[in-house]
């Protein structure tokens, strides 16, 4: 029988939902494609700074078939463990794509033959005979080895010999059979299943119930899919790092290029590192250990300013791109609320400190008006004139309302050339701003056990919450990453470091 659009197997048709929305499903595709592209055989990479230690090897398509298939087993592995919203989720065909109209015409087509059957003076059983040939092997799915009574159950009650030799003596009751699927799966689903399933029983049209029948086993599928998702995610928890380990060194055995990226990424931090130091802007000595820490510590920030492409980003990171780039683009419009507020506060100065709810409406404001500037539709000139006009005039009202002189035209203008002038990414309040949400992220990708969050740097307050947030979910990304690829890391983090120690002298 032709699956129902919202029907998906065990191995096909099964999405990732990164955190129970859309980007979820974007980032394993991404993932996926990111590595095959990076599968290569005996071709260097020119990003290379150093002679690669052995000769590239030649690969066969079946060895690089196996790889991506070890390495698409390590990104699932590793979404379950990162993303502890992640869920299985049925396939749907495009909205008008062909795909989808082959499927409708096919299963419309399939469902009137049903019907014409059982129409049929006497009624003819084919079809019905292998729908529930598929319900039983379905029901029989669900259960758990030591099941062995239900099995014996079910395997009575849907002897398909038997129903077919019902059905050749005109004996066959199908609403029968039917109702023994109901009262079954009303024993398997989960609970928020079970209205659905109640509805079934109030079915009276065969064809129908069939229907609606499979179209609520396809959910159960989904269910028990993520039941075993949820059981299986302490296990990958206590081994995953083991794990992916080891599949990246097969990944790395059979690629030995698989790390240019990697040791690009680490060079670049180690080159800025240096220049940082060289300017001044670390006076007291540090260790080796300490050198080695800032500097990976500092390419892991370089992640959330990435612009060299989505084809050259560190294969050590690569499954975790997706989540790189969505903290990317959330801190570019947190930057940007936060200039435009430090900006308006350090105008209109000491009238508005301090007055209650006026940073939250200026702020809800100028993120309503952000929502849209990572989208092609996106306008900078347009959205920074509407929010130069929208604060003065909430300024404006507020000032009126706490008994206060209004703007005067002239500071209006000067406003809101200065708010415009935030959308450069040279303005000099935003690379201030920037710099200090750099800072504080970097705090939190510190050692220790115990350590506390780290301070908010002034001009940060009003978006101090969400700054914490991703804060958070970058340390526990950095953490799991370290933990996973510190072999590959010390090796490199050592030969760019004495390269870099080498070139000063």
């Amino acid at each position: 029988m032709p699956k129902e659009p919202n029907e998906s197997s065990n191995e096909e048709g099964k999405k990732v939902d990164a955190k129970g929305s859309e980007d979820s499903t974007g980032r394993e595709d991404a993932s996926e494609e990111l590595v095959r592209k990076r599968i290569r055989t005996n071709t260097p990479s020119p990003h290379r700074q150093t002679p690669p230690s052995s000769p590239s090897k030649f690969v066969s398509v079946e060895e690089l078939m196996e790889t991506a298939k070890g390495v698409t087993n390590m990104a699932l592995a590793h979404e379950i463990v990162v993303n502890g919203g992640f869920k299985i989720k049925p396939a749907e065909p495009a909205e008008g794509s062909l795909e989808k109209q082959v499927k409708e015409i096919v299963h419309k087509a399939f469902w009137e033959c049903l019907k014409s059957q059982l129409n049929d003076d006497p009624p003819v059983y084919e079809h019905a005979i292998k729908l529930v040939g598929e319900i039983k092997e379905t029901l029989l799915s669900f259960l758990m080895p030591y099941q062995t009574r239900l099995k014996a159950q079910i395997e009575e009650a849907l002897d398909l010999s038997l129903i077919q030799q019902q059905a050749e003596n005109g004996a066959l009751d199908i609403s029968k059979v039917a109702q023994f699927i109901i009262n079954t799966m009303g024993a398997f689903c989960a609970p928020c299943r079970d209205e659905e399933v109640r509805k079934l029983r109030d079915i009276t049209d065969i064809v129908q119930l069939f229907r609606s029948i499979f179209a609520v086993l396809d959910k159960m599928k989904i269910d028990m899919a993520n039941f075993a998702v949820s059981s299986l995610r302490p296990h990958l928890l206590q081994h995953s790092v083991e794990y992916e380990r080891n599949k990246f060194q097969d990944f790395l055995n059979k690629q030995p290029s698989a790390l240019d990226f990697t040791q690009k990424w680490l060079q670049e931090s180690a080159d800025s590192v240096v220049r940082g130091a060289e300017g001044g802007a670390t006076s007291s000595p540090v260790s080796s250990s300490q050198l080695l820490l800032h500097v990976h510590n500092h390419a892991y920030l370089r992640l959330l300013h990435w612009e060299h492409g989505i084809d050259t980003f560190p294969e050590t990171v690569l499954m975790d791109r997706g989540r790189f780039l969505e903290m990317q683009l959330e801190l570019e419009r947190l930057t940007l609320v936060a200039s435009v507020l430090l900006i308006v506060y350090n105008s209109a100065g000491e009238a508005i400190s301090g007055l209650p709810g006026l940073m939250d409406t200026l702020k809800n404001t100028v993120r309503i008006l952000l929502a849209d500037m990572h989208t092609p539709s996106f306008k900078a000139d347009e959205t920074f004139t509407a929010i130069g006009e929208k604060l003065c005039l909430e300024l404006g009202e507020c000032l009126t309302q706490h008994g206060f002189s209004p703007f005067h035209p002239d500071r209006q203008n000067t406003l809101k050339g200065q708010i415009a002038a935030v959308k450069s990414q040279d303005n000099p309040i935003r690379k201030l701003v920037d710099s200090r949400i750099q800072s504080y992220l970097l705090g939190f990708l510190e050692p220790g056990p115990n350590r506390s969050l780290p301070a908010v740097p002034g001009g940060l307050v009003p978006i101090s919450k969400e700054l914490e947030e991703i804060g958070i979910r970058l340390s526990h990304l950095v953490n799991f990453n370290k933990l996973v690829y510190s072999p590959f890391y010390q090796k490199l983090l050592q030969d760019v470091v004495q390269a870099e120690g080498s070139s000063a002298t």
